[in-house]
């Protein structure tokens, strides 16, 4: 890619799925500037490995900024709230209210103080069934209220949600990760803090299959 690289905002939890995100944007010759989130969740260790996985991934800027969801969204992932709170019928525990869809407006917020007109994130295929905020259908229509809703779009910038991996398999995206050298040992998926897998929670479970199906050892089992 000749010239300057084209920046973007890389949504990087330091979950296993946004640190591949981030890694298929720097192959793709973009300047990663990375955004993180302190929501309110019940521990911070991904907060940790999103600061290694930007270091590594070279990235020109990283931002954690903080926002107590907990004190208006609910959701089992978030600090005080119960293990069945914000769910309903066919909606996981975890849903937190409209999650993605606060992340990516300070996301676009960002992206046009940077001259940047694409933001990318680690949203996957097994994520589509129970998180109605991480569908293609959903970030159609948020690419849209972006460019009515900000000057850059109003000057006729092309503003984008990019989901590399919407159409992949857990087990495609850990071999496209090791293909992209990207350091698995320092991603965190549990919704536990600790830092072995609990192998009880959903994120455990896809990670583990997804790893199984990859033929691959989890880095963080392997200890």
């Amino acid at each position: 890619m000749s010239g300057k690289a084209k920046p973007c905002v890389v949504l990087l939890s330091g979950g296993l799925d946004s640190s591949v995100a981030g890694a298929v944007a720097r192959a793709k010759g973009r300047e990663l500037n990375a955004l993180s989130f302190r929501y309110g969740q019940r521990h911070s260790r991904e907060l940790g490995m999103a600061r290694s996985q930007a270091r590594a991934l070279g990235c020109a800027s990283h931002r954690v900024l903080s926002l107590p969801l907990g004190s208006i969204a609910a959701g089992s992932l978030l600090l005080g709230q119960g293990a069945r709170a914000g769910a309903g019928r066919g909606v996981p525990a975890t849903y937190v209210s409209f999650r993605n869809g606060i992340f990516l407006s300070l996301a676009f917020a960002w992206a046009e103080t940077l001259g940047a007109d694409e933001v990318w994130g680690g949203w996957c295929r097994t994520d589509h069934q129970g998180y109605p905020d991480c569908r293609l259908p959903f970030f159609r229509a948020f690419e849209k209220a972006a460019r009515l809703g900000t000057a850059a779009g109003s000057r006729g910038a092309r503003l984008k949600v990019v989901a590399p991996l919407a159409g992949l398999s857990k087990a495609e995206t850990v071999a496209l990760g090791l293909s992209l050298g990207v350091d698995l040992a320092k991603t965190h998926t549990c919704y536990a803090g600790s830092s072995r897998p609990c192998g009880k929670c959903d994120a455990c479970r896809l990670r583990a299959q997804g790893f199984r199906l990859a033929g691959k050892q989890d880095p963080l089992t392997a200890r």
